[in-house]
């Protein structure tokens, strides 16, 4: 079911951005679709955050997460 609904917001997100392409022009389309994005990407990292924290862990910020990888 979340792999339908994960579909589902994927295919209204390029319909709208295609939409917003044809009347506002590319780059308008490309801010859209950030945006979107972005918004999804930050509600999943407070998911996983959150996730992390009711099994015992502690949770990082960016900074630290990059410091982690980086390494």
């Amino acid at each position: 079911m979340k792999t339908i609904i994960n579909s589902a917001v994927l295919l209204l997100a390029i319909t709208v951005g295609t939409i917003v392409g044809i009347f506002k022009g590319s780059e308008a389309k490309q801010k859209w679709m950030f945006k979107v994005k972005s918004h999804f990407e930050e509600k999943r990292h407070l998911a996983e955050q959150r996730k992390l924290e009711r099994q015992g862990g502690v949770p990082l910020d960016d900074i630290e997460i990059a410091a982690f990888h980086n390494n």
